[in-house]
Parts: structure tokens; sequence; C-alpha cells
């Protein structure tokens, strides 16, 4: 963020960023809340999150637990944390990543699974990642809905006990809700904020609409003020040139680019394709240098799909090695570098290395 200071308003500018910021120290940890906006939620700004998703083989689709790639429902808390903090280092060091979108269902949460799978959680946010917890429906039903809204509830209410102090993570009570009117989706995001009032509304992602294809509506439902919003964009849903696909990824945002946080986008990466090829003329390359350039431009947080899902070609990284002991490999260096450039940790138009970012 740029912050532009004019001598005769020093003054004032101090004092009111003094009067808006708390400092509040918490396990040790110094935490500065955001500035209230108008509305007297925090002020939401999107481009905090540079993420990638880490997911099941089967994409987060399960009936029965979800298991992010590298992990196994036989491992203990510490295998599972010690897993994590191998992956999650490969993410940090390969791409400079500081966010990771997780799964979660009833069949996970709650659970001897879940009591080792929180170890991803704990392994994370104690490198400093933000997390992004999500719910992903299971094949059985696959129509956009809430399976069963009473277990739905019971898992929410196990996730929220655990982690609703934790200020690094961030809860998404649904994946893509295509089975739900545009109303009906923002009632059932409504109910869930009513439901957990003492969740902070700038830890909570509302998805868009449909697929996560538009969140337009849901930005301009005022019950939904104070969250993110989560957006969906893909190359397979058509054809289109690079400005086309520029105003196709806009169209979807309008006005709401601050609290939108792009949580799902990704190309191949492991066909050969080259994504600093501005010439180019296929059209994920297009695509992906589009969206990767809009995000750039408007500012936004994005979270890769995948970072890491094994035998998906989408995966950005690849998995190495057994047991604890493993490592990260990136399958193509030019999609690596659009990831961030849409982060702005490049240049304009180079490809520095991953570095940190404060």
């Amino acid at each position: 963020m740029r912050i532009r200071v004019r001598t005769s308003r020093t003054t004032r500018r101090f004092r009111a960023l003094l009067a808006a910021t708390a400092l509040v120290v918490s396990g040790g940890t110094l935490a500065v809340s955001a500035p209230a906006s108008a509305s007297g939620h925090p002020a939401l700004d999107s481009s905090r999150f540079r993420g990638v998703n880490w997911a099941d083989p089967r994409d987060n689709y399960a009936d029965d637990p979800v298991v992010p790639s590298g992990l196994s429902t036989s491992d203990s808390y510490a295998t599972v944390k010690a897993k994590a903090t191998a992956i999650l280092t490969g993410f940090r060091t390969n791409l400079g990543a500081d966010t990771v979108r997780l799964p979660v269902n009833p069949h996970s949460v709650g659970t001897g699974w879940w009591n080792a799978y929180s170890g991803a959680v704990d392994a994370a946010t104690g490198m400093g990642f933000k997390v992004v917890l999500g719910y992903w429906e299971g094949p059985s039903h696959k129509d956009g809905k809430v399976d069963d809204v009473s277990a739905w509830k019971s898992m929410w209410n196990t996730v929220t006990a655990k982690y609703g102090s934790n200020r690094l993570v961030y809860f998404e009570p649904m994946n893509e809700p295509f089975g739900y009117s545009a109303s009906a989706w923002a009632d059932t995001a409504a109910g869930w904020l009513g439901d957990h009032p003492g969740v902070p509304r700038d830890r909570v992602f509302v998805s868009g609409t449909g697929y996560n294809d538009n969140v337009t509506s849901v930005c301009a439902d005022s019950r939904l003020d104070g969250t993110y919003l989560s957006l969906h964009h893909y190359g397979f849903w058509g054809t289109h040139t690079y400005d086309e696909w520029v105003e196709d990824l806009r169209s979807r945002i309008g006005g709401c680019a601050g609290r939108t946080v792009l949580d799902e986008f990704g190309a191949p990466m492991t066909t050969g394709l080259r994504y600093d090829d501005a010439a180019g003329t296929d059209n994920f390359v297009r695509y992906l240098r589009a969206d990767t350039d809009t995000l750039r431009s408007l500012g936004m947080g994005s979270v890769y799909w995948p970072g890491l899902r094994n035998g998906d070609t989408y995966s950005m990284e690849a998995l190495h090695g057994s047991g604890t002991s493993l490592s990260l490999t990136t399958n193509n260096s030019s999609g690596a570098d659009r990831l961030r450039h849409g982060w702005s940790l490049t240049s304009a138009g180079g490809a520095d290395r991953p570095r940190a970012r404060g």
C-alpha cells in the first residue's frame, strides 16, 4: 500500500492512525486490528492473501474424511504437523505463499482424524501462514447445497470453537454453492454469520454465487458487510482473447475488488505451456496472463488451485519423498512467475525470486 503524506497534515494523520489502530497482545504475539470502515466493520484488504490450495487427490469432494495430498488417516498429530511443515515450507520457499486453503467436511471434523488433521492447521499458523478452512459437499450429493444441514452446523461449531480465537484462521462456509439461487445462498451465508456472532466478520469468506463465479450479489447484500468474498475463475469455462478474459473476470468482480479473494484459479502446469509468452495463442496462456495482470492491477489477493494435489495437471508443485521427509518442486517455472506477478512479488515485467512480505 502506498501512503502519500502532505507535510501540513502529518500530525493529524499520525494521530488518526493511533486512534484507529488498537494493539493487542495475545499469546505473546502482537496483533494489529484494522481500522473500522464507515459501516463499523474492519477495513478489508484482499491483497493480504497470497495463497495456494492444498487439496485431497479426490478434488476435496468426499463422503469420508478429506485427506490432502501427502497425508494419511493413519498419521498421528505429530506426523501430520511434520509433513505439513515440510509442504508449507515448499509453498513459501518456491512460491512466496503466505496462505493455504484446506478442506473440511463433517466426516473429518470432530473425529480421530480431526485430532490429527488439526496438526496441518497448527503447523501453518505456527509458521505465520493464514489458513482458509472451506466446506466441500460429498460426491454422493454434488448438488451445490449443504448435504446435511445439522451435521454442517455441528461441524462449524466444532471448527470455530477450536480456531475462532486464532486470528490467522479464516472460515469459508461452503465451496461453490451452485444449488442455491442468489437470494437463497445469501440467506444461508447470513444465517451462518448469525449462528457465529463471535467470529469476526473479516475472518469469513462468503462464496460467490453459482460455482463461486460472481460476487456482485453477495457484495451488495448488507447482511454480509464486513466479510471477504471468494471468487473462482477458470480457463476451461470458455475460449477468449486476452482482453476478453480481462473483461470476463472484471465483470464477475464488479466494484468489489477490495474484499474479493480469487481463491480458485488455475491452468495446466505439467504440459509444457509457456506462460511467459505474451504473444502466445494458447487459450490457457491468455487466460492466466489476463487473470494475473488483473489481480495485480486491482490489488487483489488470490489462492491458486492447486498448490499441491497429486494427479492434477494443474498442480503448481510436485511432492517428493516419503514419511515426514517431504519436499516440493515447481512443475512450471513460468506459471509460478505469473502467480508471483499477480501477487506483486515481482517487478512489473520480471520474474524475481520469491521475497518475504511484511
